[in-house]
């Protein structure tokens, strides 16, 4: 087994933090081979930002994405420049509340608004980042909620433990809010 994928959107959503939370998920907690790589614009915030990585059951000796399994996309921008790396019957998963509405044939979307209900849920648009990772554990099966929330609470502060694992939650039963 061997899975690319990459998490985009613009620089403040969280988006290198979601890669390297997913990276220690399924490499230390779930003991598989993990590659992970960052790139970002040189805004901090605004600019463009991205992040791969590849999960395998056996050593990666190529650490860079080349056909996605999985795209997940909080912004528009990052959709339309990256929707065309993504393989037939590949998984997307976008913010519908930035992304809109979006179709492609040959490939499974889920579309949620991660920032609305990051907003209306949480209390802050800052843990859709985190939605998004229960969801994509969810809908992909590719990591275990269980091994999401140990990598949580060794990358989070004691004082936004809490907010942070309600927002993996809320994620992982996006479908059903």
């Amino acid at each position: 087994m061997k899975k690319e994928i990459r998490i985009a959107g613009t620089g403040g959503q969280g988006i290198i933090f979601a890669a390297i939370v997913l990276a220690e998920a399924v490499g230390v907690y779930e003991n598989k081979y993990v590659s992970q790589t960052q790139s970002y614009g040189p805004e901090a915030r605004g600019g463009a930002s991205k992040a791969d990585i590849i999960i395998s059951d056996k050593p990666i000796y190529f650490p860079q994405t080349q056909n996605l399994d999985i795209l997940a996309c909080l912004s528009r921008q990052a959709l339309e420049e990256y929707i065309k790396k993504l393989k037939e019957n590949g998984i997307l998963i976008i913010d519908s509340y930035y992304c809109g509405n979006f179709n492609k044939e040959n490939i499974k979307i889920y579309a949620f608004p991660f920032s609305l209900i990051a907003k209306e849920k949480l209390g802050r648009e800052l843990f859709a980042n985190i939605i998004l990772l229960g969801s994509l554990a969810r809908f992909t099966e590719i990591v275990k909620i269980e091994s999401l929330k140990k990598a949580i609470s060794h990358r989070v502060t004691p004082q936004f433990l809490e907010m942070n694992e309600r927002a993996l939650m809320v994620g992982y039963h996006i479908d059903q809010l």
